[in-house]
């Protein structure tokens, strides 16, 4: 990427522009070209506490509820999370708000200096200058969601103090591996000797649990050394120095409520029950079983692991009506096995061909599971609309791509 002289006067739209027309959307893994280029900007530790949360489904729920149980202790918060849905500033909160686009530019306009002949990929790019943000605002904490893995991750440069791996599933095998073990080894490339980890998966891979001894990092498992239960219309934490009951359950999973609390029990900050009981009702995020409308739902689910949780939600959301699903994937993902757990929910399938290089058509959809097929999502939701009655039930799912296109159509 060249430097135009008046580089420092591009808009947002423009920074984005640049950055995505140059093909630096592609994954490509490692920490070289980070470490020497956070280096160079003095990024490689934050003035922060800085959490550093992995897995392969929860990371932004997890993060979500800790921003809103330690906001509500009165802590300043910043998070950086990916992808965004709808505006790229949702990547970065801090405080509860994205930072201005004149910010952002500042930021990308520090890192496409520091980087001078480096080439960067898009995220290594845009996670710099997450960092870049941070260091500039210092809050108290800082939350870094992990993009892909952990071990070689971009967001892994960074010197952490705790981290957490939520859970351990298959997903991104062309990358990680294709079993659990693989996986679970990247996902604890996170851990640091002598600092704090978190593991919300109830059965942990060995190799995570071994990578953890091996580093000497303190590891708390659930149901090893916390314990968790919902009774009824509220919920119990127990272990790591705290005994709760009677919580309220949150609008977001459970289990990454839990893996939350087993993380704030284990940081320095302590909070009060009143501000645990506050973060648990009020954590919000985007595309997760996020209600539009009376019959009209979003969620994230793209994998086998978050499409089983779903349909867990949708049996009490679809009542007696029927349920229609919008369907939207990406290629290298296990669509047959995503969609097997919704099969006994769903009563009909709008199947949407995804654009991109990874997007998967409807026609490859319809080859694992049957279904009308669309060219977009805005013609398939237009679809499921027109044929839903006022007792039936829409669900939007199969990746953050279909939740964003959803979510755009609902803003025109």
């Amino acid at each position: 990427m060249s430097t135009p002289v008046d580089s420092r006067r591009r808009s947002l739209a423009d920074w984005l522009v640049v950055l995505e027309s140059l093909n630096m959307a592609h994954i490509e893994l490692g920490l070289e070209r980070m470490t020497l280029v956070a280096g160079r900007l003095g990024l490689l530790s934050l003035p922060s506490h800085v959490i550093t949360v992995g897995g392969t489904n929860g990371k932004g729920t997890t993060c979500a509820l800790l921003e809103a149980m330690l906001r509500a202790g009165g802590h300043s918060v910043g998070v950086y999370s990916s992808p965004h849905l709808v505006d790229y500033r949702e990547r970065v909160r801090i405080d509860g708000s994205s930072p201005s686009a004149a910010s952002f530019c500042a930021a990308f306009a520090a890192v496409e200096t520091a980087r001078a002949e480096v080439a960067l990929t898009y995220f290594e790019f845009t996670t710099l200058a997450a960092l870049w943000l941070f260091r500039d605002a210092a809050p108290e904490v800082v939350l870094l969601e992990v993009g892909l893995g952990g071990r070689l991750d971009a967001t892994n440069v960074v010197a952490s103090d705790q981290t957490v791996v939520t859970t351990v599933a298959l997903d991104h095998t062309d990358w990680l591996g294709s079993d659990r073990e693989t996986i679970g080894f990247e996902k604890a490339g996170i851990f640091r000797a002598g600092k704090p980890a978190v593991c919300g998966d109830p059965e942990p891979p060995a190799s995570l649990l071994a990578h953890a001894e091996q580093l000497g990092t303190p590891l708390s498992c659930t149901g090893r050394d916390y314990q968790w239960q919902q009774q009824g219309d509220d919920w119990c934490f127990h272990g790591l120095g705290l005994s709760l009951d009677a919580l309220p359950l949150p609008s977001l999973p459970l289990m990454n409520a839990a893996t939350a609390l087993a993380t704030l029990a284990l940081s320095p900050f302590a909070l009060d029950i009143e501000a645990i009981k506050s973060g648990l009702q009020q954590a919000r995020l985007s595309g997760r079983l996020q209600q539009l409308t009376p019959g009209l739902w979003v969620d994230v689910a793209h994998n086998p692991e978050s499409a089983g949780y779903l349909a867990s939600r949708l049996a009490a959301i679809k009542g007696s009506g029927r349920c229609l699903a919008v369907v939207g994937m990406l290629k290298d993902k296990d669509i047959a096995a995503s969609l097997a757990p919704l099969r006994g929910l769903v009563d009909d399938w709008y199947l949407a061909s995804l654009g991109g290089p990874r997007g998967a058509s409807a026609d490859e959809l319809a080859e694992r599971q049957p279904g009308t097929c669309f060219g977009s999502v805005t013609a398939a939701l237009a679809a499921a609309e027109a044929a839903a009655g006022e007792q039936d039930v829409i669900i939007a799912f199969g990746s953050f791509f279909t939740v964003a296109d959803v979510l755009a159509n609902r803003a025109q």
